[in-house]
């Protein structure tokens, strides 16, 4: 068995700040046993709009972002799976993308998914909305990367709403659902926990949240509540609010025996070709 933590903030408006709380946070983690750690979505920067993020958008293998997450995975020797950071689309420089990218052991980026849903919303009863396709480009590609605690689906945040982004991570072999997030208070109340135990029972499949918490600078509250579920829809470990981490052991042994006697992954009929 290989253990994976998730850690939690209350990210604010500027960059290092928060790159000096995830520091501490990963040392940590990486002590507790942990050999994978997952950010939040934005784990760097939560500006006072959309917008703000442009300003500290960053070209693809360079900037402080990128070079924080690859010298901290050397130093700790610890992967991370950093879900989000702004990068600069060069075609389009009013846009950025919501990127996650992963980092090895030994700090080499491994993988790169850019966030496929887009947060176009108006919360129902709530003078609350976002457009998050106003300042941001999607991404097109299902990711799957091979780590230290299995085969791991690359999602974030409002992509867990969309079911068939995870039977296609499921077909590809995944056996963890990470899902980075931002959630919206509101919308956590009523679908946070239900939506990513879903997600877990129906693609047999470890999942592992990790979550903003608190109210940032835009006045935004997000949810908390970071979770680590498995593939039978239990919780096995969750931290409600405020910074920290929890991790949990992650069993491919089991997985594998439960989904051997429990083959609901074999008798899907309706599946989309990829």
């Amino acid at each position: 068995m290989t253990r994976i933590a998730t850690l939690q903030l209350t990210a604010g408006a500027e960059v290092e700040p928060n790159l000096k709380i995830l520091r501490e946070l990963l040392k940590r983690a990486a002590g507790s046993g942990a050999s994978v750690a997952l950010l939040p979505e934005n784990f760097a920067f939560m500006g006072r709009t959309e917008a703000d993020k442009l300003s500290v958008a960053e070209s693809l293998g360079q900037g402080p972002m990128q070079d924080f997450l690859a010298r901290t995975a050397a130093s700790e020797k610890i992967m991370i799976i950093a879900g989000t950071l702004p990068l600069k689309v060069p075609q389009a420089p009013e846009r950025s993308t919501n990127t996650l990218l992963v980092y090895d052991a030994s700090g080499v980026r491994v993988a790169r998914y850019d966030k496929i849903h887009l947060f176009d919303v108006d919360l129902p009863g709530r003078a609350e909305a976002y457009r998050e396709s106003r300042h941001v480009e999607r991404g097109h590609n299902v990711v799957v990367v091979d780590t230290p605690v299995g085969r791991v689906g690359l999602s974030v945040c409002y992509d867990m709403r969309f079911p068939e982004l995870y039977r296609q991570l499921s077909r590809l072999g995944a056996d963890v659902l990470v899902m980075p997030a931002a959630f919206t208070a509101p919308t956590g109340r009523a679908h946070w926990e239900v939506l990513l135990r879903a997600r877990a029972i129906e693609n047999m499949a470890y999942v592992v949240a990790a979550a903003q918490s608190g109210i940032h600078a835009s006045g935004r509250e997000t949810y908390g509540d970071s979770l680590i579920i498995d593939y039978w829809g239990r919780v096995l470990k969750r931290l409600p609010r405020g910074a920290g981490f929890v991790s949990a052991d992650i069993d491919l042994a089991a997985l594998a025996a439960a989904r051997e006697k429990f083959p609901v992954l074999t008798h899907r009929v309706l599946d989309a070709p990829l």
